[in-house]
């Protein structure tokens, strides 16, 4: 509905005030809007995405995008970050993703990089194997 631009910009903007008001600063409440409203909606994750990334590298830091099936535990998130920082010569900041397709294990996308630790892909490469 926010990306369907035969939607009027003011109805797609209250819906945006509606889901957002009270939840986020007002700011963030009036970007998303604006980008909304400007028939932008279906571009929204990608222009947070690369927002986010432009704020981490400006602070010498990396984003790391991590889809698994069930939440990461403190402990866990902190080990993978450790180790994804050596790989990527800085610190990384992770976004964690909750993803049952994952089925188990983890996906990791740094910037172009993927690093595909997931049970699907085990078994799918086993499966070949055999």
């Amino acid at each position: 509905m926010l990306a369907n631009t035969n939607v009027p910009a003011t109805q797609r903007s209250q819906i945006i005030e509606q889901v957002l008001d009270g939840k986020v600063l007002d700011t963030v409440r009036a970007l998303v809007s604006m980008i909304v409203g400007t028939g932008r909606g279906g571009e929204l994750v990608a222009i947070v995405d690369a927002f986010v990334e432009r704020s981490a590298a400006s602070q010498g830091r990396k984003v790391a995008t991590v889809r698994s099936a069930v939440a990461l535990t403190e402990d866990q998130q902190a080990r993978l970050a450790a180790a994804l920082a050596k790989t990527a010569g800085s610190e990384v900041d992770l976004q964690v993703v909750i993803d049952p397709a994952v089925v188990g294990g983890a996906i990791t996308t740094i910037g172009d990089t993927v690093i595909d630790g997931s049970l699907r892909t085990r078994l799918t490469q086993m499966r070949e194997a055999l």
